[in-house]
């Protein structure tokens, strides 16, 4: 069966669970995976342990950072046969994905203290690509295009030397890396006539009902303190928001938009409204857990003035601490409803203690998440706490 749909950055947090989803629903499936057959390999077992049929996957070796995603001429296909791999045929990638209607870009790299070329490389040079290759499909019916909820639409491209260096300062090589890519993809899409929509997801947490996560940088760094006893206090105020999105609730939208968006241009921020305020959120998890709720706030700009090797606080993570709320009227309109939060919430947090924050020990070779469910927090052991730690 051709593909009707490629996911770029397949083997990533959001894109397997997008993957996933897509196959769920019987469509047609080209992943597109960094790292050799390895990787593929990687992706096709992660999907049976999730009970995903992925006989309808195509996997292509592609790479973002290169014109024309790096693509090979040929490809080998391997057709599903009694849930192994079998060698098919070798096609033609272009005739192989020459059905492709809808492509969705969840790759990109995030990770705080890139250098300002590493996350431009990823994140606005490999947005690009992504974007010509989809414009020069002969059936494109939409680019989905995944940024982030702090990215502001204000920043028009091409933006100045003196303005971009300015922005990098400000805000750090990825999220500046993630607003210009924003605005650069927007103007070219006008530009050349493709059909974009731009999907601004909130901190993706982990899944509804298993809590599982993959990804634990940001707000799951923020329970890791907490739960290792390394969070005495907590920066912003009583009403800084960080609103959250399960990754199940955001893989549905996403798969949902081409379906859904008409016209050459949409933008959707994708957050629970529901999200407690910092503060309430970090205590809602204190009880849960058993461990003691940090009760001093501090101001985002103290903290920004003390010594890092005294906060322990990343520049780059107290940019997302803010009092600004979100649109989220046009993503609504999708028909989607968000699990209840609060629910969401503890089960990522269990499932955070029970894998150890990303360092549970797993078997060479093998990609499974520790066992069907989480770890008890009154189970699971608990480092020594310390006086003083990281703030964020």
């Amino acid at each position: 069966m051709e593909p009707d749909t490629l996911v770029v950055g397949a083997t990533g947090f959001v894109g397997r669970w997008l993957t996933a989803e897509l196959l769920a629903r019987g469509r047609p499936v080209a992943a597109s995976v960094r790292g050799g057959p390895a990787r593929a390999a990687e992706l096709r077992t992660w999907l049976r342990e999730h009970g995903v049929d992925d006989r309808a996957l195509t996997v292509v070796p592609a790479d973002t950072t290169r014109p024309g995603l790096g693509l090979p001429a040929t490809n080998r296909t391997e057709s599903v046969r009694d849930g192994e791999n079998r060698p098919d045929s070798v096609q033609d990638v272009e005739d192989q994905l020459g059905s492709v209607r809808d492509v969705f870009n969840t790759a990109g790299t995030f990770r705080f203290g890139m250098s300002r070329q590493e996350a431009r490389r990823a994140n606005v040079d490999g947005a690009l690509n992504v974007l010509r290759w989809a414009g020069a499909r002969p059936h494109l019916r939409r680019l989905v295009h995944v940024s982030g909820y702090r990215v502001a639409e204000t920043l028009t491209h091409p933006v100045s030397e003196e303005r971009l260096a300015g922005l990098y300062r400000r805000y750090g090589a990825y999220e500046a890396s993630k607003r210009e890519g924003d605005a650069a993809v927007r103007a070219i899409a006008e530009k050349e006539g493709i059909p974009l929509t731009t999907v601004n997801p909130a901190t993706v947490i982990g899944h509804s009902v298993t809590g599982e996560a993959g990804q634990y940088l940001g707000l799951a760094d923020l329970v890791r303190q907490l739960w290792t006893g390394r969070l005495p206090a907590l920066p912003g105020t009583r009403r800084t928001f960080v609103p959250v999105v399960t990754v199940d609730h955001l893989a549905r939208f996403l798969a949902a938009v081409p379906e859904h968006d008409r016209g050459p241009y949409h933008a959707h921020w994708v957050l629970d409204d529901a999200t407690p305020e910092l503060p309430e959120l970090v205590a809602l998890l204190a009880r849960h857990l058993g461990v003691r709720a940090p009760r001093l706030l501090l101001p985002v700009g103290l903290v920004r003035r003390l010594p890092r090797a005294l906060t322990g606080a990343d520049p780059e993570t107290l940019t997302f601490l803010s009092e600004e709320r979100y649109d989220t009227s046009s993503a609504d309109a999708v028909g989607l409803r968000h699990p209840p939060v609060a629910d969401a919430l503890r089960r990522w947090a269990d499932r955070l203690v029970a894998d150890r924050f990303g360092q549970a020990d797993r078997p060479a070779g093998s990609t499974r998440s520790p066992g069907p469910g989480p770890a008890s927090p009154a189970t699971a052991s608990r480092p020594g706490r310390c006086r003083f730690g990281r703030l964020t």
